[in-house]
């Protein structure tokens, strides 16, 4: 029987940092998965700098090719602060995504998120242990 666990992969995106620069997230390439989920949380968001939080897609590996990715973004408000923001793509047609945090270069914000791809095409998803999320998984008796 399938479940939440089966099929998915989850890396962080971006660790958490605070500043007024904008911040390109890791690159994560979409082969065998057909569904990417960023997962955005801010933290504290200084007065008139709520940041555009967006997803960029290109098929180059380094996203030298990047786009923005159609409806995939949330203009983020000051009194945003503990808020979390979901960006969801499903069946991309560009090989390589990357979470974007565009800020104003003059207010700060803090941010961090974690990618949850999931739907792949092939099963069991191979885990690079390096940077695997420890999971436990536990059935009631």
């Amino acid at each position: 029987m399938a479940d939440l666990y089966d099929g998915t992969k989850v890396r962080v995106g971006l660790a958490y940092a605070s500043g007024t620069a904008d911040r390109n997230g890791a690159i994560m390439d979409m082969a065998g998965y057909d569904e990417i989920e960023a997962v955005v949380t801010m933290a504290t968001i200084a007065a008139d700098g709520g940041p555009t939080v967006k997803l960029q897609y290109g098929d180059e590996s380094d996203l030298s090719d990047a786009a923005d990715v159609a409806g995939a973004s949330h203009s983020v408000a000051d009194d945003d602060d503990d808020q979390i923001f979901r960006l969801t793509l499903v069946r991309p047609t560009k090989r390589y995504v990357r979470v974007v945090i565009d800020k104003d270069a003059a207010n700060a914000s803090a941010e961090s998120t974690l990618y949850r791809m999931s739907k792949a095409r092939n099963l069991p998803v191979t885990a690079n242990t390096a940077d695997e999320v420890t999971a436990t998984r536990v059935a009631s008796v």
